[in-house]
């Protein structure tokens, strides 16, 4: 039984909506919803947590609240690490960011007050060369962010953790689960963007794809970036091959739980089809909603996300503590 100080919050009236949903194989369930979600086939997961629960707000989501107070991880001949830790029970939580953004955005901040008001440990973090981590962003690679998430693992965070990847961090979050399965206890997946990057890139036509190899630099379209596009270094595509995942099985063997938009227009939902079809684990859940685009920032977004990890550290807290 929880304590009065870290018990969870009673919960509200349920929210309305209709939901259709296809299996994908044993062990794996597809969900279609709009403001709430169910699963059909063998496995009763999240679906099945999500339809006899009903909503629930324990917290406000903050808007445009950063603070400054954060820590430095230094690693002998690697940039330092900013980050932010919220000491509390396992499993923990680790939040890691899509291409370029830091750990202030709105999914970060949001997980960071809805574990305060579980009593979880949690830690969000700035990539190198990203937000107030050292080092230069043209240098960077997928190889080297990975690195990033794996120091942060090995030397902040205690005992197992869930870890939550928005778009390219959901990609970087499936490597780290290969790296560390030992820690590694669970896996959320926002917008997974698996072999994005070199995806898009191989589909442009073989002109385009020289003059970028020429020029260095791929201005990558982009409505969410202030000029309109990303400037991707041709280098970091080509060191971002050495890093992809969908042409063969992943060994990852935990549960997974990935959402997506369908009106995603950055990276196709049908990507995160494909990474529930090529993970190992029979626990996967893919949660498709219908109105939601690539940032699933929304407030029905973030409650899927806070649902989806409190389902998760429901299943894991009976293993760890």
């Amino acid at each position: 039984m929880r304590s009065p100080e870290t018990a969870r919050p009673e919960r509200g009236a349920g929210a309305a909506g209709k939901m259709a949903g296809v299996g994908l194989s044993a062990g794996r369930s597809c969900v279609f919803c709009g403001r709430a979600a169910a699963s059909l086939g063998p496995h009763h997961g999240l679906g099945a947590f999500l339809a006899r629960k009903p909503q629930r707000v324990p917290w406000r989501l903050p808007v445009c609240r950063q603070k400054a107070s954060f820590s430095f991880l230094s690693r002998p001949e690697l940039p330092k690490l900013a980050y932010k830790r919220l000491k509390g029970k396992s499993p923990g939580i680790i939040f890691i960011p899509g291409y370029i953004s830091n750990m202030n955005g709105t999914k970060a901040l949001a997980i960071e007050e809805f574990c305060k008001s579980l009593g979880h440990a949690y830690i969000r973090f700035d990539y190198s060369g990203v937000g107030n981590s050292e080092g230069n962003l043209e240098e960077c690679t997928v190889g080297k962010w990975r690195k990033d998430i794996l120091s942060i693992i090995d030397d902040i965070a205690e005992g197992p953790q869930i870890l939550v990847g928005s778009s390219l961090g959901g990609w970087l979050m499936l490597h780290a689960a290969i790296a560390r399965p030992e820690k590694v206890m669970a896996l959320v997946g926002i917008a997974t963007a698996a072999d994005a990057l070199v995806t898009q890139f191989n589909q442009l036509p073989v002109e385009v794809k020289k003059e970028v190899e020429i020029k260095g630099t791929w201005s990558l379209p982009s409505k969410y970036h202030a000029d309109g596009f990303y400037r991707v270094q041709y280098s970091f595509i080509k060191e971002a091959e050495h890093h992809c995942l969908l042409h063969s099985p992943i060994p990852v063997r935990c549960p997974v739980r990935l959402l997506h938009g369908l009106k995603d227009d950055i990276v196709p939902w049908q990507t995160s089809m494909q990474v529930a079809d090529r993970v190992l684990s029979t626990d996967v859940d893919v949660i498709l909603r219908k109105e939601s685009d690539h940032r699933m920032k929304e407030k029905a977004d973030i409650q899927l996300l806070t649902y989806t990890i409190d389902d998760l550290i429901d299943k894991l807290s009976t293993i760890v503590n």
